[in-house]
């Protein structure tokens, strides 16, 4: 009965609770705010410019320093190393010099007693500036020739001639917004000043080794002088991934200066002026098809709004470029990208990474000839998917292996009913001259894996202690993701035991180094292979000495599983076999790496094999608008992921459904929007609209597809991070087919994102004159 129970033994591909979930319900888990404070600990602020692009022409902090509880004021000069917090191009001060780049960039740090004061201070400093023209649209840096990189294309085919034999054309522009990350817990350093000139830095961020190189280049020191620890966060969506090392470096170069505990918490105002979004995009777009809607040929140009420095924005063109095809086959192509320089803040990582951007521009040209020629737009994406045996190759020359997209199509369009819901609509709007619903379905492919090729890397270390008990420590960082929980379900499987009985710790520079960022969904993924690397090589050293101990079975594999060891006839708990081995001195840790294979790409050719695989996923959603408001709600969302052999169905399903109303936030509700003179005034909860419980639909299917990775990934699962993000996709081709129907389907709505009441309000205007 035990070896049969031994048999279906499993700790991965089941669902299992969150690591920190009971601690997080009880307040029980660490943040970097709940580290106890050292005595003598300060707390740090950042003086911030006015002025969307100035020249500073004088400052006087003297009111500054002679402000209560006010203990130092540092400013560019003071910085002994390398004033610079740019992740690859170094254009990013961590503070200004001179010349301010937009509202909100930090000039000078504050030091004082309490976080209050340190704050209040960094208001009374009296600048005075010579202000320069500003460019604030990526439409404005397009025109200026603005740029912060080299603009980027990548073609294939003849696109000059596909175009002329193409019988239709379509063209357009479109705009689709950015997005503020809103993670719960906003940026934090706290820096411990340690001997030998030594630091502790614990922050939040996705990049602790990032963060350990600017600190101690900022403060002049070796990286092995600083240490960055990061527990877990309260959230990051990619806003910590670069953008956490202004305020880590702030913090260090503080306290290295003072020998004392320094923390710099940001308030959410303060968060929100000076860190960097989701790229708004400005698209111009045209795509020749023939009669039945098959596309021939594409032209786009993308600009996004970078900020005033490169930060990430060129991977993240680059990530859009490779998404513009989404499941589609382009024969023949112009794809281009400019990086736009503009004088807000530097735009940044957020969940998708340019990905979302890419494929809904070529989303919504499909939605407007399905429009163009009287078709359901779902008969119009089929027509056009990638095939398996042919029309398989990407326009950047990856051959797609494991094309899903066909059957998991299928299977939601059954199981949502989408043919039939759609009649149902359009028997409802046929008499409902006020309300129209609307109903899409959008299908994604997503590649996954670093654009840029050495970052797919990651190592991890595997502990066991003499009492059987297991300790992981890995290069990823949690986020509430829960990467942790699925690295501990991975060892307990390598090891045969209950997750009980692992444990992972604090994510750190001293333990793992150099690090990749956890991001690009690639979390999972890497630091899985990693530690499972590591798990193996301590479960084969047990296994040697369990036949040496117990004898061979005949060249039998010895089995670890439900906490048991499985050797030659004998079974023998966990636990004593790894005491026994102890007294034998046989090494009970290891270290673990992991690079993903076969990976390449020539960023000059826009060329190669840049993703390991792809993750594929719809959805259908449908709305219904009140079209003398603007107001909408989605009335039901149908959702189809593939997660591959999933690792932990519940916490899949529960990021599909995060990711869900995420991506719903960016297309419909969440706004960024600045002043004339560049400041962003939705700068606070109070004036940026994220999704409520309220906006989520109450029906809300969520369903993972059954399909193993064609990859070696970890236990073949896909990775769920970032993909999903594209499948609310569906809620805005929905409100775009809802304003539509006003016009009773014959005109393509002019619709940008967010699609916010006013942006419907217009739509429908528009389209009410047009038809």
């Amino acid at each position: 009965m035990k070896e049969a129970m031994m048999n279906e033994w499993t700790a991965v591909g089941v669902s299992r609770a969150h690591e920190s979930a009971e601690l997080h319900v009880l307040g029980q888990a660490t943040y970097t705010d709940d580290i106890p404070e050292l005595q003598g600990t300060l707390h740090a602020a950042l003086g911030l410019s006015s002025k969307a692009h100035a020249r500073i022409t004088a400052m006087d902090l003297a009111p500054v320093r002679a402000a209560p509880g006010v203990v130092a004021v540092y400013t560019a000069a003071d910085i002994v190393g390398t004033n610079d917090c740019g992740p690859i191009i170094h254009d990013d001060p961590i503070l200004a010099v001179e010349e301010v780049m937009y509202v909100g960039q930090p000039i000078f740090i504050v030091v004082a007693d309490t976080h209050d004061n340190a704050r209040r201070s960094a208001r009374k400093a009296v600048v005075a500036y010579e202000e320069l023209p500003a460019i604030f649209t990526p439409q404005e840096a397009k025109a200026a020739g603005a740029y912060v990189l080299p603009p980027m294309q990548l073609k294939r085919g003849d696109c000059q001639a596909a175009f002329e034999a193409a019988p239709r054309v379509v063209k357009g522009q479109l705009f689709v917004g950015g997005q503020e990350q809103f993670y719960l817990e906003g940026q934090i350093a706290y820096a411990i000043p340690k001997e030998d000139n030594g630091l502790l830095v614990q922050c939040s961020t996705q990049h602790p080794s990032e963060m350990q190189h600017v600190v101690a280049h900022a403060i002049g020191v070796h990286s092995h002088k600083v240490q960055v620890e990061c527990r877990r966060m309260g959230g990051g969506f990619g806003g910590k991934e670069s953008q956490s090392a202004l305020w880590a470096a702030s913090a260090g170069i503080a306290a290295s200066m003072l020998r004392r505990p320094v923390k710099l918490r940001a308030d959410r105002d303060d968060d929100m002026l000076v860190t960097g979004k989701r790229h708004c995009f400005y698209y111009e777009y045209e795509v020749g098809y023939d009669d039945n809607g098959k596309i021939l040929a594409a032209r786009v140009d993308m600009t996004l709004r970078a900020g005033f420095s490169a930060d990430l924005s060129g991977p993240v063109a680059t990530r859009a470029v490779c998404h513009f095809d989404n499941t589609y086959y382009l024969s023949d192509v112009d794809i281009r990208a400019g990086c736009g320089k503009t004088n807000t803040q530097s735009n940044t990582a957020f969940r998708g990474f340019g990905g979302p951007q890419g494929a809904i521009a070529i989303e919504y040209i499909i939605d407007e000839i399905a429009r163009n020629l009287g078709r359901d737009a779902l008969d119009i994406r089929r027509l056009n998917f990638y095939g398996k045996t042919e029309r398989n190759v990407t326009p950047y020359g990856q051959q797609i292996v494991d094309n899903i997209i066909e059957a998991l199509t299928a299977e939601l369009e059954q199981t949502s009913e989408y043919r039939a819901r759609r009649k149902a609509i359009e028997a409802f709007n046929a008499t409902s001259p006020v309300l129209k619903k609307g109903i899409a379905f959008t299908p994604l492919k997503f590649g996954i894996a670093f654009n840029v090729t050495h970052l797919n890397q990651a190592g991890a270390l595997v502990h066991v202690y003499v009492d059987g008990s297991v300790l992981v420590n890995h290069g990823g960082t949690e986020m509430g993701q829960g990467i942790n929980t699925k690295v501990m379900q991975v060892v307990a499987h390598e090891l045969g035991l209950d997750l009980s009985q692992v444990r992972i710790t604090a994510t750190d520079t001293s333990k793992v180094a150099n690090t990749s960022a956890t991001a690009a969904s690639t979390g999972a993924d890497l630091n899985g292979k990693a530690a499972q690397d590591a798990a193996r090589q301590i479960r084969e050293r047990l296994a040697a000495y369990a036949v040496k101990l117990y004898g061979d079975d005949d060249g039998q594999p010895v089995r670890f599983q439900d906490n048991h060891v499985q050797v030659n006839g004998h079974m023998v708990l966990f636990a004593e076999l790894v005491q026994k081995a102890y007294l034998a001195r046989v090494q009970l840790w290891s270290d673990g790496f992991y690079a993903t294979p076969g990976l390449h790409w020539d960023a000059k050719t826009m060329n190669g094999h840049p993703f390991s695989y792809y993750a594929y996923g719809a959805a259908v959603s449908e709305v219904v608008v009140d079209t003398l408001t603007g107001e909408w709600k989605l009335l039901r969302a149908d959702a189809l992921y593939d997660a591959g052999r999933s690792l932990n169905p519940a916490i899949d399903i529960g990021q599909v459904e995060g990711a869900f109303i995420q991506g719903m936030g960016w297309l419909t509700t969440e706004q960024l929007w600045w002043n004339a003179a560049g400041k962003l005034m939705t700068h606070a909860p109070s004036t940026y609209k994220i999704p409520g419980i309220s906006d989520c639909p109450e029906d809300f299917r969520v369903k993972l597809f059954d399909n193993g990775n064609v990859e070696d990934s970890i236990h073949r699962s896909k990775a769920v991070g970032e993909p999903p993000l594209l499948l609310p996709f569906s809620v805005f081709f929905a409100i775009r087919d809802a304003i539509s129907a006003v016009g009773g389907h014959r005109v393509n709505p002019p619709l940008n994102a967010p699609a916010t009441s006013e942006e419907i309000l217009r739509a429908v205007s528009i389209v009410e004159v047009m038809a």
